[in-house]
């Protein structure tokens, strides 16, 4: 940086410069500030070039295009470059570095918040124990005391540092989607979108946009179990060119609610209940069904909530909706609307009812435990990203209002658009500091998306923000490293709690001409709304198509296979049980006579009540008759990613066949599957045809929920060696149970007798998912296995009479 040189000259005005209040009407020019330092010299360098980057801007020369017609156009503001660098600093001495300020040079128009999170990740390898104030620690065993019997020192500063850490290190949890897990990876655009929109990710072919994911069930608190029947939260942060962009949706796509002024009551009637705490993150309750059975707008979610989507098979296998219709706004100013679909390619499988709930005894970490491992062991998960893009007119045309979040535009109707595909390829390094302090806002935009005018999402552009302050501690959560964007922040919003910037220089306003103008509003680049007309007078209330709450309830219903629609029965039924009022149940059955006559009768057969009449309807248009959508049903997206990441148990104990059992286990792992040797304890075991085997897990702690599959190699004396184990019995009953393929090689075939597996489905035809085989066989019964296990589960099985 170049240094002004003394020449002995004038004074004039020195001292002004040396001071901080007043100065001459006149600005001083001296040549030097008394005896010459490097300071000094900048001081005198910062000062002059401060007045004349004002002087660059006598007025506000686009204060003019604040009204009238020019207003409709955005415009960039007024900037000058100042004369030097140290014009706009905040200190003379900002030339003076430290190992802590660095090396004194700041990076001109930078802000070093942004950059990777390389910048605040820790390793400890081969450090010495300090305090939070790097004081190395000599004895972290014990407390100072008076005396080894004597009391504990109040001057023990560390043990008092580390023990008010901990009593604060818990933060408010999130009021809904407490329960979460997340991963960091990338979106590819398939193909440049500029056409419909300037949003960042959809910019070019090919090109990649860092992405933090987060997966969450909605009701249970942060320690509830995974499995839980409940809505899974689906949201992404996009880290674009032009800043963050959070997609905050869901696994479901409609809501439960029409609009955010319900959304307290919605959540206080599916929490546990005030007076006594329970049930813990489940719907299975009297206020829930109370709230819903007087809030018939909530049919279509209540069909989506009692089917199979409420308990996903994993993170992997579910699809993640946008929830509510967005804008695309391209750099013409045109606008359409926008559903987003994520779709994935693992396909969408799901639990069954009995199996979720085992799992949330087996284990309680289900979701979390298998999105880590599935990343950890390089088989990242992936869904491609589908747009649904219509224009107002189409969406006049519709028989719904496309501005009401209880509704989907049917496929049929606008068709998906693939425009990329996300991928998860690698876990955090911290929960708390990633996934716990992730901040997710529907406000969270980026240039190329707006907003629409649906109730529901208005509200929840507000919501977001405040709840992150509360929980995080303030109004600057975005510095926490993971809410950073990539994109450089400028503004003058300073101080607050946990202020993490620095900020250099002392404009902290705009229009300003002490910084040059900066930072300057972007105009046009920046963020625009689409200046949508509206009018109509002030008014509490919804629009008519909104009193339709029954025509896509029944489309979705009309849209399942038969298996699903069992299902869907039996969840109203588990869940309507556990409601001790009767009159809430016979609510709510007339609110589903309103859906469906199958459907209620199943529903009041299953709780030994009359079907009531149907719940009065909110409007006098006729329902809507849609056609079957078969994309609604799960099997329609079988995905394709064969049995990678699929559990299969081999059921090991003495004398079985170790060869063989290597043999099954290293064609599984070639496949992508996770093979594990299951008995009853673990350690060597002793096999006849090879060297021992190590039992990698036990019945106790391994049990038949946790698996995809079975093997059950050759042994001699199979039957006497596991049938009398109850354990072992049941392992193989449950696998039965909830659909799970079953192979079983020579002698191993009398376990299966043993707990009476049948070899037929109930209406005659053979199990394909029930494979006894010789040994010599062994070939041709793992291709039958792999098969079935691709195809997730039999679901023929399920009838009483197929219970074992």
């Amino acid at each position: 940086m170049a240094k002004r040189k003394s020449n002995g000259g004038a004074l004039d005005g020195a001292g002004s410069i040396l001071s901080t209040v007043a100065g001459p009407a006149v600005a001083p020019h001296p040549s030097r500030l008394g005896p010459p330092t490097p300071i000094a010299d900048q001081l005198l360098e910062k000062v002059t070039g401060d007045e004349k980057l004002a002087a660059e801007m006598p007025f506000n020369p686009t204060k003019p295009l604040e009204y009238g017609e020019a207003a409709y156009t955005p415009h960039a503001g007024a900037t000058h470059a100042p004369p030097t660098p140290i014009a706009t600093a905040s200190t003379s001495t900002e030339i003076v570095g430290s190992e802590k300020v660095g090396d004194g040079q700041p990076d001109i128009g930078d802000n070093a918040i942004n950059r990777p999170l390389d910048r605040v990740r820790v390793d400890d390898t081969g450090r010495e124990l300090t305090t939070n104030q790097g004081v190395p620690v000599a004895d972290n065993q014990n407390s100072l005391k008076a005396g080894l019997r004597g009391p504990t020192l109040m001057e023990d500063f560390i043990l008092r540092e580390k023990i008010t850490h901990f009593d604060h290190e818990r933060i408010p949890e999130r009021v809904v989607h407490a329960r979460g897990s997340a991963a960091h990876g990338y979106f590819e655009s398939y193909e440049d979108l500029r056409g419909l929109t300037r949003a960042a990710p959809f910019a070019a072919a090919g090109k990649r946009t860092p992405v933090f994911v987060r997966f969450s069930t909605v009701a249970g608190e942060r320690g509830s179990a995974d499995t839980v029947r409940d809505v899974r939260g689906f949201a992404v942060k996009f880290y674009t060119d032009d800043g963050n962009w959070d997609l905050v949706g869901n696994n479901i796509p409609v809501f439960f609610i029409q609009d955010a002024m319900k959304f307290p009551d919605l959540i206080h009637s599916v929490k546990p209940e005030p007076h006594n705490g329970m049930p813990q993150a489940a719907s299975a309750h009297d206020t829930f069904w109370d709230f819903a059975s007087l809030s018939p707008e909530i049919a279509h979610m209540l069909l989506w909530h009692t089917s199979d989507r409420a308990i996903p098979r994993s993170y992997r296998m579910m699809q993640g909706f946008g929830v509510h219709t967005f804008r695309l706004v391209n750099d013409k100013g045109e606008s359409v609307f926008c559903k987003f679909h994520w779709t994935p390619m693992a396909g969408t499988h799901s639990l069954v009812w009995d199996e979720a709930a085992r799992l949330a005894g087996a284990d309680p970490d289900y979701h979390r435990r298998d999105l880590w491992e599935a990343i950890d062991a390089g088989q990242f998960p992936e869904w491609e990203l589908g747009l649904q893009v219509f224009t107002e007119e189409q969406a006049a045309q519709f028989p719904f209002d496309i501005l009401d979040p209880t509704k989907i535009v049917p496929e049929e109707m606008v068709a998906l658009r693939a425009v990329g595909k996300l991928v998860l390829d690698r876990n955090p390094d911290n929960f708390f500091a990633e996934t716990e302090q992730v901040a997710f806002c529907a406000a969270h935009v980026v240039p190329g998306i707006d907003f629409t005018n649906d109730p529901l999402l208005q509200g929840r552009i507000h919501s977001y923000i405040d709840t992150q302050i509360s929980r995080l501690g303030g109004a600057n959560f975005h510095e926490i490293p993971i809410n950073t964007p990539v994109a450089q922040i400028h503004n003058n919003q300073r101080d607050g709690l946990h202020r993490q910037q620095i900020n250099r220089g002392r404009v902290s306003y705009e229009p300003n001409s002490l910084a040059g103008g900066c930072p300057f509003q972007a105009g046009a680049r920046g963020f625009v709304s689409v200046p949508e007309v509206s009018q109509g007078r002030e008014v509490r209330g919804k629009p008519e198509l909104f009193a339709d709450h029954y025509s896509q309830a029944r489309l979705f219903w009309i849209s399942q296979s038969v298996t699903e629609q069992r299902h869907i029965i039996n969840a109203f039924r588990f869940e309507l049980t556990r409601v001790q009022t009767p009159a809430v149940r016979k609510r709510v059955m007339a609110l589903l006579a309103n859906v469906d006559a199958a459907l209620v009768a199943g529903v009041a057969e299953g709780l030994g009540m009359e079907v009531p009449p149907p719940l009065p309807l909110a409007t006098d248009r006729p329902p809507y008759d849609y056609p079957a959508s078969p994309s609604l049903s799960l099997f329609a997206r079988p995905g394709n990613a064969g049995i990678r990441t699929r559990r299969v148990a081999l059921l090991v104990w003495p004398g079985v066949d170790g060869a063989q059992t290597r043999k099954l286990y290293a064609a599984l792992l070639d496949q992508g599957a996770v093979p594990r040797l299951v008995g009853q304890k673990i350690g060597a075991l002793a096999s006849y045809t090879d060297a021992p085997l190590d039992v990698e897990i036990s019945f106790e702690t391994g049990p038949s929920v946790l698996w995809d599959g079975v093997m059950i190699p050759d042994c001699a004396d199979a039957r006497d060696a596991l049938s009398r184990d109850a354990n072992v019995l049941e392992f193989v009953k449950l696998q039965y149970r909830h659909g799970k393929p079953l192979l079983a090689l020579g002698s191993g075939a009398e376990l299966l007798k043993a707990a009476r597996i049948p070899r037929k489905l109930p209406h005659g035809v053979p199990d394909p998912g029930v494979i006894m085989v010789e040994s010599s066989d062994a070939a041709e019964g793992l291709n039958r296995f792999v098969s079935v296990l691709g195809q997730q589960r039999i679901y023929a099985r399920e009838t009483d009479s197929a219970r074992v």
